[in-house]
C-alpha cells in the first residue's frame, strides 16, 4: 500500500462524497478517482470485475483490466472466442466493478456492450508487449487443452511464425465498449453510513441519485 493510501485509509476518508463535488457526467468522475488511485500507488488501479450472463441465465464473473473510460463508455479487450466473449455475443448486457480497497472506494457500471472497430482493436493490440501479442495467438482462451506443455508449444510455434515481422491482429481478439445506463460511486464512511451516488442515464443527460447504504 502506498503512503498516501495508508494515510487516507487510516483517516477513513471521513470527508465523504457530496453531490456538489461530483463531475457533471460519470466518466469524468471516474477518471478523477482513477487518477487519485494511481497517485496513491494502488496496485493495478484499473483492475475490474466483469460480469456477464449466457443464454442459460447463469452469471459468470472474472477480473480484467480496464483500458479506457471516455464519454463513449468503458473499454476492455479479450478473446472473442472466450467464455466471456461468447456470453457477450449471446447477451450484450454486462456489468463492471472497480474497487479500491485502500481508499474505501468502489465504482459499479451497468449497460450494454458493443465491439470496437478492427482499427481501434489493432491500435491497442500493437501497443502491447510482443510476448502478449504472441500469447493472444497461442491461447485458445477458455477452451480445454491437454497440458501446459501444449500451450508452450503453441507459443513457440507462433513465435517462429512471426519471427522478425509484425504480428497481425488475431481475427478472434479485440475490444468491447460498455455503454452504461447507470454508474454508481461508493465511498466508505464510518459506522457503515457510506455515501452512494448514482448517475442514471436520462435521455442524453445524466440524473444523479443518492442511495441509502
Amino acid at each position: 500500500m502506498g503512503l498516501l493510501a495508508k494515510i487516507l485509509s487510516a483517516k477513513g476518508l471521513t470527508q465523504g462524497l457530496h453531490e456538489s463535488e461530483l463531475a457533471p457526467e460519470p466518466f469524468e468522475q471516474f477518471n478523477r478517482w482513477l487518477d487519485f488511485a494511481k497517485r496513491a500507488w494502488i496496485f493495478l488501479p484499473n483492475a475490474m470485475t466483469l460480469a456477464t450472463v449466457g443464454l442459460d441465465g447463469k452469471p459468470s464473473a472474472r477480473m480484467m483490466l480496464l483500458k479506457g473510460a471516455t464519454p463513449r463508455g468503458f473499454v476492455f479487450y479479450t478473446n472473442y472466442d472466450s467464455r466471456k466473449g461468447g456470453e457477450l455475443a449471446q447477451n450484450p448486457n454486462a456489468a463492471i466493478v472497480v474497487h479500491w480497497t485502500e481508499l474505501q472506494r468502489q465504482v459499479r457500471a451497468e449497460g450494454v456492450v458493443e465491439k470496437l472497430s478492427p482499427e481501434e482493436s489493432a491500435k491497442y493490440f500493437h501497443s502491447r508487449l510482443r510476448g502478449s501479442q504472441l500469447g493472444a495467438w497461442a491461447s485458445a482462451q477458455s477452451h480445454v487443452i491437454p497440458s501446459r506443455e501444449e500451450l508452450q508449444l503453441r507459443y513457440e510455434e507462433t513465435e517462429k511464425k512471426y519471427a522478425g515481422g509484425e504480428i497481425p491482429l488475431p481475427p478472434f481478439w479485440g475490444g468491447f465498449r460498455l455503454i452504461p445506463e447507470r454508474v454508481e460511486f461508493w465511498q466508505g464512511r464510518a459506522f457503515r453510513l457510506h455515501d452512494r451516488l448514482a448517475y442514471v442515464r436520462d435521455g442524453s443527460a445524466w440524473r444523479i441519485e443518492r442511495l441509502s447504504p
